[in-house]
Parts: C-alpha cells; structure tokens; sequence
C-alpha cells in the first residue's frame, strides 16, 4: 500500500529516542522528510544522521512558545514545504497524587501540556489542505495507569484539545488525530518497569494483562504513526487510536 509520503516533510518533536523517533523512521523509510527535535541540539544531530539526508535535527524545547514557528520555518527552509507535525512529548515523573508535588505539576503542565497545545496551535495556523496534526497521548487517556498521576490528569485533556481543533481546522481541510500507547517496549516503559522491586515480574504482569500477551515495538507504534499521518488516512480526523496490544477495557 503506498501510504503517500513520498517528498511530504513532517517535523516530529521527541524524534531522538521512543515513540517519536520509531515514527521519524517510518516517515522516512515511507519517502517523507522530517525535522526531529530533541533538547539536545547533539542527540538531535545523532539521531537525525542516523536517518540520513532525509532528516534534520534540531535542538527545541517544547515550552517555549517561540518553538513552533521556529521549527516550521527551518522545515521550510530545509525541506521547502511544511505538511505536518508528530508532537511527542516526554512523559511526566511518576507518582501518586500524593507525593507529586507543584512544581512537578507545574513543569508537566507547561512542556507536556501548554507546549503541546501552541505547538498544535502553531501548526494549524501555518498548514494548508491535506496538512496533519498528530499527538502521542497516552492509554491514560482513556484509563488511568496506577503510579502516573499527572499524566492521568493532563493526557485526557489533551485528547479533548485534540477533538476540539480537529471540529475548528476540519473545514479547511486539515486533520487532528492522537495515538494513545500503551506498553511499548522503550527506554520510558523500561524505567517505569524498573520501579518495581522485580522488573521482570512487572513486566511479566503487564504482559498477562495484554491480550497479545507482549509489549509492543517501537516500529509496531512507528508504522500506526505514519499511517495517521499520511494521505492513506486522509478522512480519518478527531481520532484517538490506541497502539496497545488490545489491552484497554473500553471500546
């Protein structure tokens, strides 16, 4: 199936390691161009070069709100046009309601939440038809993950954020979709794992509670990225997908 990537530039924020560069590598490997960010302008760089030509690196933080227009200026200026956007974002600290303090809430709120919002807010205003805003949620979304208390709290909002521009951009013939993880073997799942007193027991556990009965790769969320984010899908819009193995209860 040709997915219809083929010279479209996309950037992805969060591209140097997880679920935001398991994407970047799909896009690529499908024919677009990215510009994948990292905070480390030499992660950034690294993880770009191992892309090939096809990718830029660039140093962003999310929280800035200079951040989107930056980026969707040197994707121009690069890559010559600018289609859409993958806004992953690094998971917030675990914790219970409990033990999480403001200060934690406060940073999840400016870079997980409010980074992501201009980010999507920059790239509506700037995409023209066909152009695509995707959001890596999380399965919070849609049931809340014991000892992750502020991505509960702030990953449904999100969604609803999602659903809402994806009414306000629709007519102009631009689409808003998330995808909602679950347990995908990265480095962030790794050291959630790695909390428990037996790891591997933890993990075993969470494998028993997936009916595919394993964690998922990132090249299995990657594939699901680029598909939402391609012309293959191009009447699918306000959609959560969940890549998670068929675990999540709701339908």
């Amino acid at each position: 199936m040709d997915l219809g990537l083929k010279d479209r530039v996309y950037i992805v924020t969060g591209g140097t390691r997880g679920l935001g560069n398991a994407s970047a590598r799909e896009l690529v490997g499908d024919g677009a161009k990215v510009v994948i960010t990292g905070r480390d302008a030499d992660k950034a760089a690294a993880a770009a070069a191992e892309l090939g030509p096809e990718a830029l690196g660039v140093a962003a933080d999310n929280a800035d709100p200079e951040t989107a227009a930056r980026l969707i200026a040197t994707a121009r200026e690069r890559f010559g046009r600018f289609d859409g956007i993958l806004i992953s974002v690094g998971g917030p600290p675990a914790g219970t309601a409990a033990e999480n303090t403001d200060a934690q809430w406060e940073a999840a709120f400016e870079s997980v939440f409010l980074g992501a919002v201009r980010l999507a807010r920059g790239a509506a205003a700037e995409l023209s038809e066909g152009g695509v805003i995707g959001l890596v949620l999380s399965g919070s979304v849609r049931a809340p993950v014991p000892g992750l208390v502020i991505s509960n709290g702030l990953r449904p909002g999100l969604a609803g954020f999602a659903k809402s521009l994806a009414g306000e951009v629709g007519p102009r013939g631009i689409r808003v979709v998330g995808l909602l993880p679950a347990r995908i073997d990265t480095d962030r799942v790794r050291e959630l794992d790695g909390l428990a007193a037996d790891p591997a027991a933890a993990r075993d556990q969470h494998c028993a509670a997936i009916p595919l009965r394993r964690y998922g790769t990132p090249q299995e969320f990657g594939r699901a990225a680029a598909f939402l984010l391609s012309p293959a899908a191009s009447y699918l819009t306000g959609v959560m997908l969940p890549v998670d193995g068929g675990v999540l209860p709701g339908l």
